[in-house]
Formats: C-alpha cells, sequence, structure tokens
C-alpha cells in the first residue's frame, strides 16, 4: 500500500464519522494533488498523502491546541508514525505560519516541524486553497471569499488569512505557471 492510500484510509477514519463535510473537502483537495503530476512525477504520490492528511487536526479526537495543522502534524507524527515529509506538509500547509502567530503558537509549530521544501507546500497550498468545503474547484479568490464569510471578518482564521492572502496567491501562481510551462513544453 502507498502513502496515499494509507493515507485516504486513516483520514476517512479520523473525519467521515464526525465531520462528513471536512472529509468531502479533504477528498476534492486529494483529487488536485492528482492532477499535479505532470509537474511533480514521482512525488505526487507525498502530495497526494499529503492532501488526504492536511485537515486531519479538526477531527474531535485529535484537537489539543485547536490550530488543526500542528494538532494534525503532531497526530502524524507520535501516533501514526508517518513519513517526517508529510508531518512538516501538513504543519505548515496553506501558510499555517500565520495563524500559528495569531494563536501564539509560532514556536511550537517551527520548534517542532521544519518546513519542507517550497515547491511541495505551494503544491499543497494550491489544492487546498482551490477546494471549496464540498470538495469542488474554486478559483483561489473565490476559496479565500468563503472563507472570509465561514468565520466572519473579525474571527481569528479570517485574519490569518488576510494576512496569508499573498504567500496563498504566490504559492497558486506558481503552481499554476509551472503547470502551463510543463503543457506548453509537451508534444500536442
Amino acid at each position: 500500500m502507498g502513502q496515499a492510500d494509507w493515507a485516504h484510509d486513516l483520514a476517512k477514519h479520523l473525519l467521515e464519522p464526525t465531520l462528513p463535510r471536512r472529509w468531502a473537502h479533504t477528498k476534492g483537495v486529494a483529487k488536485r494533488a492528482e492532477s499535479l503530476t505532470p509537474i511533480l512525477g514521482a512525488e505526487t504520490d507525498t502530495l497526494i498523502a499529503a492532501a488526504y492528511l492536511h485537515d486531519i487536526g479538526y477531527a474531535p479526537n485529535l484537537v489539543e491546541t485547536g490550530f488543526h495543522p500542528l494538532d494534525g502534524a503532531r497526530y502524524l507524527r507520535d501516533v501514526a508514525k508517518a513519513d517526517e515529509t508529510l508531518c512538516r506538509l501538513v504543519a505548515h500547509h496553506s501558510c499555517a505560519v500565520n495563524e500559528a502567530l495569531n494563536r501564539n503558537l509560532f514556536d511550537a509549530l517551527t520548534t517542532e516541524f521544519n518546513e519542507e521544501r517550497p515547491e511541495l507546500v505551494e503544491a499543497l497550498t494550491y489544492c487546498d486553497m482551490t477546494t471549496g468545503p464540498d470538495g469542488t474547484h474554486l478559483d483561489v479568490t473565490e476559496r479565500l471569499a468563503e472563507i472570509h464569510s465561514r468565520y466572519g471578518p473579525e474571527h481569528l482564521v479570517s485574519r490569518s488569512i488576510t494576512t496569508s492572502t499573498p504567500c496563498i496567491l504566490a504559492a497558486v501562481k506558481a503552481v499554476e505557471t509551472a503547470l502551463s510551462d510543463v503543457r506548453q513544453a509537451s508534444p500536442g
């Protein structure tokens, strides 16, 4: 069983029973990850696995800090004994460092989990930030607007997303550019 299959089963077990909408989002993020094979090649399995796992920290039985990237990454490291790359990707997905600052968890996040290679973090951010809560594809601006409308302007998540918007937009642009370059380079 590859990493993606293992991650699917674990995420399904943790999310589907109690958070079916989060599970729908997660499946959509994983589907987006599959679409990045032209730019990631052999690393696609790792990205798909990270896509399945990126939101497991929302599972009620995993919540410790209330900051899902950290809670999910800790579970993967301490309980699931997951690959370090997966732990780092979950910990740092979608510019999580900005929310960590707002939650006074920056030191915990950055001390416990080093950053992963930028192209993988950008790819996971792209997948997450172009997938709506029900798993459908959204433009990044629609996704950002959806997050703001769900949480409201004064919520810590909305404030963090506002701070993260340049990082998120840059990640999406980098992935879209890489996809475009691969398509242009491949014979028609």
